[in-house]
């Protein structure tokens, strides 16, 4: 039964880091309906690969955020931390799996997606897929156009004071406000992160603040750095965490036609996180993002998913098997 299914993986705590739980249930999925898998390991990331010789593969991510709600089931939707973002994807195919009779896909179940997509700059050392279908949450929508990202930590100055003169410090949380204010003209962001102050009734001298663009795909990332890290540079000193460039996917017929087997309306979306397709993308791979799930429930206590939706996912992968 796939709630059964799902629950079960979901119970399979997989924090980043600590997959191997994970790991070897799928690799023994895997042994018991006869197909040899690989484990690809380096250090503390450990990636399963099934029939690596394959042209199209379906690559997804084998870990999850901090756990922030357990597993239920109201007869529709399965709620709790990884039932969407990536288990319910790992269940389509798993489920699938059990209506091949020959596998022609190439599989990869990756780790470290979350924190430094480590898994895939790994699998992208050893393996050289023509083409790839990362599976996540896009509501069975193919994101056809992947937004890139440009995420700043900065430690913002100020100047401190006794709480009761203000007028004597400069107040480093202000301050943030203000460049966020100023960054926002230039280009939308998100604050991801933010701390400074304390106990004491002190103006704040420093204000760390970390934050996060989306660029999309027509977006040129050195002109963006050219306009805001001047900026930064007058708050305080900052450091680049994370930076990548957005992408228009080529036609995707196969999975195209494979959705459409599936009696499912054809339709398109954009996906605006990091996903594991970057890396991909960077190693000359034609890739596009795809899965059922939605994007907005994940990462926090709200995740949800329905089972049908990764029903209809499982159908779709076993019409690409019999396509490729």
């Amino acid at each position: 039964m796939l709630e059964e299914l799902l629950r079960g993986l979901v119970e399979i705590q997989s924090l980043s880091g600590k997959e191997r739980r994970l790991r070897l249930f799928l690799e023994e999925y895997f042994q018991k309906r006869g197909h040899d898998s690989i484990v690809q390991e380096e250090n503390d990331v450990g990636n399963l690969i099934v029939h690596p010789e394959a042209s199209v593969w379906i690559i997804t991510h084998m870990d999850t955020v901090s756990i922030k709600r357990e597993y239920e089931f109201d007869g529709t939707y399965a709620y709790g931390t990884g039932v969407c973002d990536p288990k319910g994807g790992i269940a389509a195919i798993l489920h699938a799996l059990n209506k091949i009779k020959r596998l022609n896909l190439g599989l990869a179940f990756l780790a470290d997606e979350e924190e430094g997509g480590k898994g895939s700059e790994l699998f992208i050392r050893e393996f050289f897929p023509e083409t790839a279908i990362v599976i996540e949450p896009t509501s069975l929508k193919i994101a056809d156009r992947h937004y890139g990202n440009l995420e700043i930590l900065i430690k913002v100055r100020g100047e401190p004071s006794h709480g009761s003169k203000p007028e004597y410090g400069d107040n480093a949380i202000e301050r943030a406000f203000e460049l966020f204010k100023e960054l926002k003209q230039i280009q939308n962001l998100s604050v991801i992160e933010i701390e400074g102050g304390g106990k004491e009734y002190t103006i704040p001298e420093t204000c760390k603040m970390r934050i996060d663009f989306l660029l999309s795909p027509n977006t040129d990332l050195n002109k963006l750095k050219d306009s805001i890290l001047p900026v930064l540079e007058k708050y305080g000193d900052y450091e680049i965490l994370e930076e990548s460039e957005g992408f228009t996917s080529k036609k995707f017929f196969i999975l195209e036609d494979a959705i459409v087997r599936a009696g499912i309306d054809l339709s398109y979306t954009e996906m605006l996180s990091w996903t594991d397709a970057i890396n991909l993308k960077k190693a000359g791979c034609e890739v596009v993002v795809w899965g059922p799930g939605e994007l907005r429930y994940c990462h926090t206590r709200n995740e949800r998913i329905k089972i049908e939706e990764i029903m209809k996912a499982s159908d779709v992968i076993v019409n690409l098997n019999g396509i490729v």
